[in-house]
């Protein structure tokens, strides 16, 4: 299976962008423009193991994001007699099948995504998530999956720059070359990409499913002499903030980031994008059985989740958090009520049943 940079994995590059190759101001700077604490940003990951069933293991990608799930899940877990060990080797799906594949697993859960879903499910490797235990009532049930529970949120959005484009422009506007003349960017991934697509050719973002893969296609070729595509967060920041494109569709953290290192000249909006949730998977067979459940569960507590969002910039997944949110954090939370509103949400059923040939196809696309 192809590996390709996730969400999650972003959150450490991110982190350890600003933390290198910068000014202390600039990284002060960067750095609160997510509500990372400076202090923070020199956190390491490390691995750990499960000894015993009692012990969960939980993957993420390491960097700040250690000291970030310390903070949020590890302390508010053992306040409660369990126990949490980090691991910032990251969760990539290929250990994950190969782990489950030797019967050799050590994680109990992992920091993953709908490609992570739609990669692993068919493989039989995942653990039913028992909502007997973890409280669909304190999540949206829309990413609340057999095999996966949403733990956070981000969004996929439009950033432009307003040195060289006037107004608020719209996704329509984003195809339009002739009104906003200059290159875009988007993501090499038919993830997100497709659906920005659609709803710019006018469809509604409640009808977006099943996906209209063929008039996403066309859409995308009108404009396809004028795209850049980045691999990874920090390539599509580095295209905005360098001026090499006009518009571009990002994650909303990098947007944040963004926004504050060019003094506003890059914006964003929420509107129109892509709500999509990071997710907690069990690999199959772990070693702490129920236990990892339980932890799902501790997990779910809103204030802990704000935490999250001030470390890190991802959306609480629990909409009790709304409450406690920081008026400062609002505009920059994707997962916020009114910010919610106004964007489109995933399908994970749909890409664990097409992800892996609309992705190779979003690929002969772009290449030819």
């Amino acid at each position: 299976m192809m590996e390709k940079q996730s969400f999650a994995e972003d959150c450490r590059a991110l982190a350890a962008e600003l933390g290198s190759g910068q000014t202390r101001r600039d990284l002060i700077r960067s750095a609160l423009a997510l509500g990372v604490a400076p202090a923070a940003l020199a956190l390491g990951g490390g691995a750990a193991r499960a000894q015993s069933g009692k012990e969960v293991v939980l993957v993420n990608f390491g960097g700040v994001a250690m000291k970030a799930f310390d903070e949020a899940f590890v302390k508010p877990f053992a306040a409660q007699g369990g126990k949490i060990v980090l691991d910032g080797s990251g969760a990539l799906n290929g250990k994950i099948l190969t782990m489950v594949q030797s019967r050799h697993v050590t994680w109990d859960i992992c920091d993953s995504g709908i490609t992570g879903l739609a990669e692993l499910s068919p493989h039989g490797a995942l653990e039913k998530i028992d909502y007997s235990i973890v409280d669909k009532k304190k999540l949206d049930p829309t990413f609340a999956y057999d095999e996966g529970v949403v733990n956070y949120m981000f969004s996929s959005v439009l950033a432009w720059d307003k040195s060289k484009v006037s107004g608020e422009p719209t996704l329509a506007d984003f195809f339009d070359t002739k009104k906003y003349p200059g290159r875009r960017m988007m993501r090499k991934d038919s993830q997100a990409m497709l659906e920005l697509a659609l709803i710019a050719d006018g469809v509604p973002k409640d009808k977006l499913y099943p996906l209209d893969v063929k008039r996403a296609f066309a859409k995308i070729a009108t404009i396809k002499k004028d795209l850049l595509f980045w691999n990874s967060g920090s390539e599509s920041q580095s295209l905005m903030r360098d001026g090499e494109c006009v518009m571009g569709l990002l994650w909303h953290t990098r947007a944040n980031v963004l926004a504050d290192e060019t003094q506003g000249r890059v914006t964003y909006t929420f509107k129109d994008g892509l709500l999509q949730p990071g997710l907690w998977v069990v690999p199959k067979g772990n070693p702490a059985g129920k236990e990892a459940m339980r932890a799902i569960a501790s997990m779910q507590q809103p204030e802990g989740q704000v935490k999250l969002l001030a470390a890190m910039g991802n959306g609480p997944s629990n909409p009790a958090a709304d409450a406690l949110v920081p008026a400062e954090l609002k505009k920059k939370n994707p997962s916020d009520a009114a910010n919610a509103a106004i964007q489109a949400k995933i399908n994970a059923e749909w890409y664990k049943a097409n992800h892996s040939k609309t992705f190779q196809s979003f690929l002969d696309l772009i290449s030819s």
